[in-house]
């Protein structure tokens, strides 16, 4: 909502998406150490990210292990004159990093990167009003934790059903309905993971911004920034994904370890001592902290179904037993951070109710109030945390923006023989040139949880017509989706949310309520907003099935199964699976090769052909 107290000493106000702080607390953290922390931080994990394409050779020893992913059991391979190939660096294995990481790499590298810097705020939001309470902070954990859950259960499926190597879910929505699904993927997934990265600037911005900026300091938050985007473009462009894994490795250990200390230090600090009636006033059950929860975990999840870093994991495990185990364990990793944040946030609270009762202080920076008290050691230790946490979601974001179209690139490149490299190069221009914006609009200020819900409510729009997708055969009258259905789908679940606005009589144009403007108590919260993220995934996968069963009826079984819209290229075999053909892939093209086309095996590449397009 919009929140304006007529008197602030702090001198914070925000609106709806808009969010300035001046903060009357002083933080003592001076310019050059806050620049000292990010750029050291930024530099070590560079340093990691460089490692881990192997261009350190022999020289880390026994250590290189703990830096190099490796595909399988794959041996180091050699070419025609001896020399060896670095498979590390073959595009491929830089886009998807595919058969390479453990159980506890993928347990660590999805719990750092689902935790962003955004999460000092999301659970402060929940913890520190005692209209919502427990409730809110367990839901709020729990639906960040869950969709490692839904990607257990489905994951290995949507793997399995992808004949070419794939990349994430992208590509089940092109090999499972067409070119017109893909694309809807893409956009929707796209969309989040933009909103993802504008809300990871604007936290940390926000952070570094109010630790420094005093009567002493005027610190310039878009040079944080534009900081984390340069050098994780640098060393995402490096090393790729398996940079992003490693790096999150460190990076989610460098949390946890974090994090304990802060627990300690904000514990034992006298200020922060809490009476059993104190803590009363904050440990509230009720039902607006049940139905935030409820909202919560069908907004996260609706989301989470669109990011693709998160299906790149799926992908990149060594197994399918090192890909449930890793995200059971970086589940539970998430859900107990999220605790955390907010139970930190209650015990704010719990210091002066009254404060945040009448909004002379805000509950989405109640744990900041808990570090004010501290020693500017700590300080500098929670600058650390939330760089480590910015730069491990950040990572993750540019390279699976990058893996977007990655599969179309490779098969292209393979077919015209264009460069291997050129996949590599048409990917680092897409993250930069989505940089460049999400930087500008993190230096704006904008309120992280607005952001996040905007691109919730979008997500829930398509999740139930994408996901769907996993019926392929029909279920008595109810029709197995079609491309044409599913894409209507979709659409009609925009168009719910716009009826629903119109319903309850929302301010503003046509699709201004996907702001979810309820006048709650917080922008999560309220009966509106959560049967809006009920009927909302059910009206789009109802209208899915209605309309998929109508093409089938109006078009006939087999034009309605075939894919709407065709390029240049579809015609082209899938890129085999690397555990049938080896690292690379081979898209066999009998008309590529004139002489190979003459063989005897001609007709045996034809027959693989046919049946790869079957």
């Amino acid at each position: 909502g919009s929140y304006k107290p007529q008197t602030n000493p702090n001198k914070q106000w925000c609106t709806r998406v808009h969010c300035y702080i001046e903060f009357s607390m002083a933080y003592n953290v001076s310019e050059g150490a806050a620049y000292a922390v990010l750029f050291t931080v930024l530099c070590l994990f560079a340093l990691i990210a460089i490692a881990s394409a192997d261009f350190f050779g022999g020289c880390l020893g026994n250590f290189n292990n703990l830096f190099v992913l490796k595909q399988g059991d794959e041996e180091e391979t050699v070419d025609e004159d001896g020399k060896k190939i670095n498979n590390n660096r073959k595009t491929d294995f830089f886009l998807s990093a595919r058969d390479s990481a453990p159980a506890s790499a993928i347990a660590l590298s999805y719990f750092a990167s689902g935790m962003g810097a955004w999460v000092l705020y999301g659970p402060a939001e929940m913890g520190a009003n005692k209209q919502i309470g427990w409730l809110g902070v367990i839901g709020y954990a729990f639906a960040s934790s869950a969709p490692a859950f839904v990607v257990f259960a489905i994951g290995p499926i949507i793997k399995e059903r992808c004949l070419d190597k794939s990349f994430n879910v992208t590509d089940f929505g092109r090999q499972r309905y067409g070119r017109v699904m893909q694309f809807t993927i893409a956009v929707f997934s796209i969309f989040y993971m933009f909103i993802y990265i504008v809300a990871e600037y604007t936290s940390i911005s926000n952070i570094y911004g109010s630790f420094v900026t005093n009567p002493i300091y005027e610190f310039d938050p878009m040079s944080v920034s534009i900081a984390i985007g340069v050098i994780t473009i640098l060393y995402t462009s490096v090393g790729g994904l398996p940079a992003s894994i490693i790096t999150d490795k460190f990076q989610g250990l460098m949390v946890g370890a974090l994090v304990i200390l802060l627990l300690f230090a904000v514990s034992v600090h006298p200020e922060n001592q809490l009476t059993v009636e104190q803590w009363g006033k904050a440990s509230n059950w009720t039902t607006e902290g049940l139905m935030a929860g409820v909202t919560l975990f069908l907004a996260v999840l609706s989301a989470e179904m669109f990011n693709l870093g998160t299906w790149q994991r799926v992908w990149s495990a060594k197994s399918e037993a090192d890909m449930k185990k890793g995200f059971i364990g970086g589940s539970i990793l998430i859900f107990c951070l999220m605790m955390f944040f907010g139970i930190m946030a209650m015990v704010a609270y719990a210091q002066d109710p009254v404060a945040y009762d009448n909004w002379t202080k805000f509950s989405f920076l109640s744990f900041f109030d808990l570090l004010a008290p501290l020693a500017p050691a700590w300080h500098i230790i929670t600058l650390i945390l939330v760089t480590s946490l910015a730069a491990s979601s950040v990572d993750t974001l540019q390279n699976a923006l990058m893996s977007s179209f990655s599969s179309d690139l490779i098969r292209l490149q393979k077919h015209y023989g264009f460069n291997e490299e050129a996949p590599k190069w048409i990917a680092r221009l897409l993250i930069l040139i989505l940089n460049i914006p999400a930087v500008w609009l993190g230096a704006k200020a904008y309120d992280v949880l607005s952001l996040f819900l905007v691109a919730d409510l979008v997500c829930a729009c398509a999740v139930l017509p994408v996901f769907f997708g996993l019926m392929t055969e029909d279920k008595g009258i109810i029709a197995a989706p079609t491309e044409l259905g599913a894409f209507l789908g979709t659409v009609c679940g925009v168009f719910t949310v716009v009826v629903i606005g119109v319903v309850v009589e929302a301010e503003g144009g046509l699709f201004e309520y996907f702001w979810l403007e309820n006048g709650a108590i917080c922008a999560l919260c309220g009966s509106k907003t959560m049967i809006t993220f009920i009927i909302t995934p059910i009206s789009a996968g109802f209208f899915c099935l209605f309309f998929s069963k109508l093409d089938v009826l109006i078009r006939g079984e087999d034009s309605a199964r075939k894919p709407m819209l065709a390029f240049a290229g579809d015609e082209l075999p899938e890129v085999e699976k690397a555990d049938e053909l080896g690292d690379e892939g081979v898209v066999k093209d009998v008309n590529k090769d004139e002489e190979a086309a003459k063989e005897p095996q001609k007709e045996t590449a034809v027959t693989g052909m046919e049946d790869a397009e079957a």
